[in-house]
């Protein structure tokens, strides 16, 4: 009987280890094979649309009725399709004229009008030499010279214009053109700029609007609503020959203000936001990372956190147990439903507080029920338990946007902010040290502000550039760009 019983138990365990790899195979498939989209479609059942009702899909989970979302979107007027028609080329570019006359064309012709065919053509950027001349002059009565004055450049010492700078740090920064490839376009025109000059320029352009940088710290924290959230860094370093050092990127973003923030920090520990939020109160959003997880301690801070993670790992358990997680998904999509009907009503803050209370707290209250009764029937290690293990551990975060008009249902915000990141990481591959990925983040920081607020980062950072080194330390907040688009 005991060997029957030992056979069972190793029986069982093999079951789950089957199940586990079985999951780890789908999700294998997915990211090299499959759509990086998490967009979910329900199966159209009429039984199973009825959220109250159990199906055979269901048989084995005890399903508790919820009360079913419907909403109708706001009527927009529809017009009819348009033709399709050449696009309109914008006002403000150059129009260089290039006539055409006719070879037959006599003194006896009279012009009666004319076709215009408008072509959007190309040159590539050029470069040019600013010779600044500064005539000398002898006074009058031979007491001294007379000579003006240099105008403020940007590096006095070195050869670059802020136009040139400028590009430089957007073609790597935005446009994620390593410096080498940069090089190799200069030299195409005939340019030969060593590659230890454009680092040097890079570095002392960010040495030149760090005090921007830390202006748009203080202003970035200042409010009382944050989204956070991390993401690694490659990075040489010299005690480590040979091979990169893992760094972090810690982002924080001010979706109040459209502000975002990158912070450079070696390690992915608490060390890291413990320094930067140090004073900080109000609401962080995070996606359950336990590196943040010191909040909870502190006085006048709510730490809560981010359905989109969690509607991932229902999404990761389809393979897995398709009936419970279409579940699941079915109910969080109520929620996002709610809330796009908030956004096309453009609800205030206190009315979007007053529309979740009625229409997504109900269905809250119902999907969790479902989920705590559902986690006795599964397997805890299988990946449906751990998706639902995942909610019911961060509930009360999971919830606290529903108490709050100003707070967002997921953390996207910053997810957003962190995308240049990842293109970046696959065209320059690490940073060269970990001096330069700070550098990086403060270019993300400022970058991504001026997306945020539409601004052309070129044309900001030009400006900023010819600036900056005489504009007084005290007022240096006015060139951040939310400030310059208003006070330029």
């Amino acid at each position: 009987m005991a060997e029957v019983l030992d056979y069972k138990v190793l029986y069982d365990s093999q079951l789950v280890q089957i199940e586990l790899l079985k999951a780890e195979l789908a999700q294998l498939k997915r990211m090299i094979f499959g759509a990086k989209s998490e967009s979910f479609q329900p199966d159209q059942h009429t039984a199973q649309l009825s959220l109250g009702i159990q199906t055979d899909a269901i048989a084995t989970t005890s399903v508790i009725g919820a009360k079913k979302i419907a909403y109708t979107r706001l009527q927009t007027e529809t017009r009819p399709a348009a033709h399709p028609v050449r696009m309109k080329l914008p006002e403000h570019l150059e129009r260089k004229e290039i006539i055409l006359e006719p070879e037959e064309l006599h003194d006896g012709c009279r012009r009666i009008g004319e076709e215009v065919t408008e072509e959007l053509e190309y040159e590539p950027g050029k470069l040019f030499v600013n010779r600044f001349v500064r005539p000398k002059y002898v006074k009058a009565d031979n007491s001294g010279i007379l000579i003006a004055p240099m105008i403020d450049r940007p590096l006095p010492k070195a050869i670059a214009g802020p136009g040139l700078l400028t590009q430089i740090v957007v073609d790597k920064y935005l446009d994620h053109l390593p410096l080498h490839r940069q090089q190799q376009r200069f030299s195409r025109e005939k340019i030969n700029i060593p590659y230890s000059t454009l680092t040097d320029w890079v570095s002392h352009t960010c040495q030149l609007i760090t005090p921007l940088y830390d202006a748009l710290s203080k202003e970035a924290l200042s409010g009382d609503y944050l989204h956070a959230d991390e993401t690694p860094i490659k990075v040489l370093d010299k005690d480590k020959k040979g091979e990169t050092h893992r760094g972090y990127y810690w982002v924080y973003h001010n979706s109040l203000r459209d502000l975002v923030l990158f912070d450079y920090q070696p390690g992915r520990g608490r060390e890291g936001p413990s320094e930067i939020l140090k004073g900080f109160t109000g609401f962080v959003q995070t996606d359950g990372y336990s590196g943040y997880n010191f909040l909870d301690r502190e006085k006048d801070v709510v730490l809560f956190h981010c359905w989109a993670h969690a509607r991932r790992k229902f999404y990761d358990a389809l393979p897995n147990d398709r009936a419970r997680a279409e579940r699941a998904l079915e109910q969080i999509q109520q929620l996002y439903q709610i809330e796009s009907m908030a956004r096309e009503q453009s609800l205030d803050v206190d009315q979007v507080l007053q529309h979740r209370q009625q229409k997504s707290i109900p269905v809250l209250e119902g999907l969790h029920q479902w989920m705590r009764q559902t986690y006795m029937e599964v397997l805890p290690q299988s990946t449906i338990g751990k998706a639902i293990a995942y909610s019911l551990k961060l509930w009360d975060g999971l919830t606290t946007y529903a108490t709050n008009g100003k707070l967002n249902i997921d953390n996207n915000p910053v997810e957003n902010a962190i995308r240049p990141v990842a293109v970046g990481r696959k065209n320059y591959l690490f940073a060269g040290s970990h001096e330069a990925a700070q550098r990086s983040a403060m270019l993300y920081s400022l970058f991504g502000t001026c997306k945020l607020h539409g601004i052309n980062p070129f044309d900001w950072m030009k400006d900023v550039l010819q600036r900056i080194p005489a504009y007084p330390v005290n007022k240096v907040a006015d060139l951040l760009p939310h400030h310059w688009d208003i006070t330029r």
